[in-house]
């Protein structure tokens, strides 16, 4: 699930050296926290939040299928 985040992230992103991410255990989920450069925030977040939305819908589909549960968290 990490390595699907961060492939979406490295192709919406103008520097994808600067894309990284984390897997936490947290209570019954999985935290994928995404950390991207200060520039392209916007690009992973999108107009009204819809690309991270998008991301999330993405995620929480592949999750489901596993009998998991994961979220996303984008880290400033």
């Amino acid at each position: 699930m990490r390595e699907l985040v961060e492939t979406i992230a490295r192709a919406l992103v103008d520097d994808p050296t600067q894309v990284r991410t984390t897997e936490e255990m947290e209570d019954d989920a999985t935290v994928i926290k995404l950390t991207v450069a200060k520039e392209d925030m916007g690009r992973i977040i999108g107009k009204e939040g819809r690309t991270a939305k998008a991301i999330r819908t993405l995620l929480n589909a592949v999750s489901t299928k596993d009998n998991k549960k994961a979220v996303l968290k984008i880290v400033e």
